[in-house]
């Protein structure tokens, strides 16, 4: 029996004792428009209603994940993999300490708890107070802990709250000294964006009207006064374009940006004075529709520091001299490196400390202000490493974290940058069993496209290993290493875990992201596909052991994967999925996105987007990867009408034998985009996941 047959025949057999639901073909209400030409049939567009406003839809989506219910939890290895994913799921984790003139105020979470809590020391080594525990507003887990932060003083912790996976955050503010929380409260998806330096004021943003997702202002608020008398400095004008601003640390300035996507910014700076006194923004326009990203590190005296991909796509630092502040006087201060990825800049007393990536690994370099070198910070391997640091402070905070590495903080100086461990995570097993590897696949135009292995160290690699092939490929984001603890299981059972690092992500500069955006778009896909096909030609596995899995644009990944390649997988995760991208662009925020897509309305970027759209690329007659589709009714970003209407297609025009690789959906009624879950929440939905990936690669024991 070849190792293909044998899966199917396990596959088969397990599945033979599965209770899984018949699930009923959905109906067809044919709607037919043409775009720039095109005829194009949506059968399934009365499922893009919300539940709230459909009992037709709410009925259809409860069938659907009773049967998906019935489905996974009669899964032979659930309770096994319940309990071999409890123990790594509730390590427990501590954030790193944001330092302010009293004290370190930081984020922990004990292994049992739904939420984080926000703690308190007056020193690294004082013993922790608790300053906000979320977790007592909600029994059930389901507010969470959006953001926080503290004033310079560190008598005042701003905060936002959502319920639900909403994300619509609340702002709140919490007196330090005495654990009360102040009258001030406001509403509407609320973010801060800097304490003025008196501590009792603040600049934020927030929604104008909560029905409308492009309605973002940027406000200022005395504590103490009406938010709705708060002066307003700037307003969202075109729904594409994300206006934002706040004050320098030393409050004499107001710095802006207007962000057209995750590519281009233009920014501005202008007197406080003038503003406050007299409601004038007088701005100076530091950079106006030019194509790059211009984002503010701080001033220091009348210098503004920047960072700037303009004309330097893998980053620089730009000296602004306020007072001649035309870009023909600008300052390089810290030059594009050819070999790394300029990430941020933090500023500590007397230091600069830049975050670079390179080969998909954090290095720090410490620079003066005047762009003099330091030296770098040695971190304890090839990982994810994020600094804390304070104007007033040598001092700072170092976090690391790899596939192999908990987290794990550690103090240390600008002076003498030795890491000294403040906080560590204390694993329930031997992490040095397993190995990983970076490697590299060619995709079809060249490109070497990089990818993380982790497995044991003594697998063999005889074709015949279950993979999970992990990618996102969008957005400028970086997937690089983190510990993931809901992979050990998997990896204990011979399994191989594999984050491919696709263009359209930003590990090698905005060139890189570039060449995945828009027109480029198939460039991620390919890479994708070369990703799989190096996995297969060098025997770590065979197509029908191979399984993919993303979410949000990663979804959409894995949606394009599915119906471009079906042969190449044996299932997919679309986990909270962009999956109709001819009308994407019509629902919740998606106009945010257009400048990363495109929009159909546009007829080149329609014939880019038609092409790849996985819901227009649904085929009868073909077999799917066995597909595993979730969303959230709650989400604010990706509307769940993705999941929902590409399920009912796929379940009508598939040749899948619904049981042995169903096309199942799972639509969260108590959640959003992923973010706030309580515990019990993420363990069912990893157990969910893991079970579903280890039946349809044959470890399913």
């Amino acid at each position: 029996m070849t190792p293909t047959t044998l899966i199917r025949a396990v596959s088969s057999a397990l599945l033979a004792v599965c209770s899984a639901h018949a699930i009923p073909p959905t109906k067809e209400v044919p709607v037919v428009e043409t775009l720039h030409g095109v005829e194009i049939t949506d059968e399934f567009r009365w499922l893009e209603a919300l539940e709230k406003d459909s009992p037709e839809v709410a009925a259809w989506t409860t069938t659907q994940n009773d049967a998906t219910r019935a489905t996974l939890e009669a899964l032979s290895c659930r309770a096994a993999l319940a309990s071999a994913l409890e123990p790594w799921m509730t390590l427990g984790s501590t954030g790193i300490p944001t330092m302010t003139d009293a004290g370190l105020i930081y984020r922990q979470r004990s292994g049992t708890q739904n939420q984080p809590v926000m703690l308190f020391r007056a020193s690294p080594t004082a013993e922790p107070r608790t300053l906000l525990d979320v977790n007592a507003m909600d029994a059930k887990g389901l507010t969470s802990l959006d953001w926080s932060s503290p004033n310079e003083q560190g008598t005042l912790l701003a905060y936002g709250t959502s319920r639900q996976g909403s994300e619509m955050s609340e702002l709140h503010v919490l007196d330090i000294a005495t654990g009360k929380t102040l009258a001030d409260t406001i509403s509407g998806k609320v973010q801060l964006s800097g304490w003025m330096p008196d501590g009792k004021s603040f600049f934020y943003s927030g929604l104008r009207d909560v029905q409308d997702p492009y309605s973002r202002e940027t406000r200022y608020h005395v504590l103490g006064t009406d938010p709705a008398s708060d002066k307003v400095v700037e307003k969202q004008t075109v729904p594409s374009e994300i206006p934002s601003s706040g004050p320098t640390t030393d409050g004499k300035w107001l710095v802006g940006t207007l962000s057209r996507g995750w590519q281009a910014n233009d920014l501005w700076i202008a007197p406080m004075d003038v503003w406050m006194k007299t409601g004038e923004l007088k701005k100076t326009m530091l950079a106006e529709k030019l194509d790059g990203r211009f984002e503010p590190i701080d001033t220091i005296g009348d210098t503004l520091y920047i960072t700037k991909s303009f004309e330097s796509p893998k980053g620089c630092v730009v000296a602004i001299n306020l007072h001649h502040p035309e870009r023909a006087a600008w300052k390089i201060t810290i030059a594009e490196r050819a070999d790394m990825v300029m990430d941020r800049v933090s500023l500590a007393r007397e230091t600069m400390v830049v975050t670079y990536t390179k080969d998909v690994c954090t290095q720090f370099e410490r620079f003066g202000f005047d762009g003099t070198p330091k030296g770098a910070i040695a971190l304890p391997g090839l990982g994810t490493a994020s600094i804390s640091t304070d104007l007033k402070h040598a001092e700072a905070f170092v976090q690391y974290t790899s596939y192999d590495a908990p987290p794990t903080i550690f103090s240390t100086s600008m002076q003498h940058p030795e890491l000294t461990v403040w906080k560590t995570t204390t694993v329930p097993g031997d992490l040095s069993k397993f190995v990983v590897e970076q490697k590299r696949a060619t995709s079809p135009d060249g490109t070497q496209v990089p990818m993380f292995i982790v497995r044991k160290r003594d697998l063999v690699l005889d074709g015949n290993n279950p993979t999970l092939l992990y990618a996102y490929g969008g957005f400028n984001v970086s997937l690089t290493p983190s510990f993931n603890p809901t992979i050990v299981p998997w990896l204990e059972k011979g399994g191989v875990y594999v984050v491919a690092n696709l263009r359209g992500g930003g590990e090698y500069g905005e060139d890189w992201h570039r060449a995945g955006m828009q027109a480029a778009k198939q460039n991620v896909f390919d890479d994708f596909y070369a990703c799989a096909e190096w996995l297969i030609e060098n025997k770590y596995t065979q197509t029908a052991r191979l399984a993919i899995e993303g979410g949000s644009n990663g979804g959409l990944l894995t949606g394009v994967a599915a119906t471009q390649r079906p042969d190449l997988f044996s299932a997919a995760i679309v986990a909270v999925p962009l999956l109709d991208m001819v009308r994407f662009h019509q629902f919740l925020i998606a106009r945010y996105w257009v400048p990363e897509y495109g929009s159909s309305e546009d007829m080149n970027a329609f014939a880019t987007l038609y092409a790849y759209s996985p819901y227009h690329n649904i085929k009868a007659g073909i077999k799917y990867p066995a597909l595993l589709i979730t969303a959230g009714e709650n989400d604010s970003r990706v509307h769940p009408l993705h999941a929902r209407k590409f399920a009912a297609k796929v379940q009508r025009d598939s040749a899948n034998d619904p049981k042995n690789e169903p096309i199942l959906l799972w639509v969260d009624r108590d959640a959003g985009h992923g973010q706030g879950k309580p515990l019990a929440m993420r363990i069912r939905d990893e157990v969910d996941q893991w079970g579903f990936v280890m039946w349809q690669t044959g470890c399913c024991e």
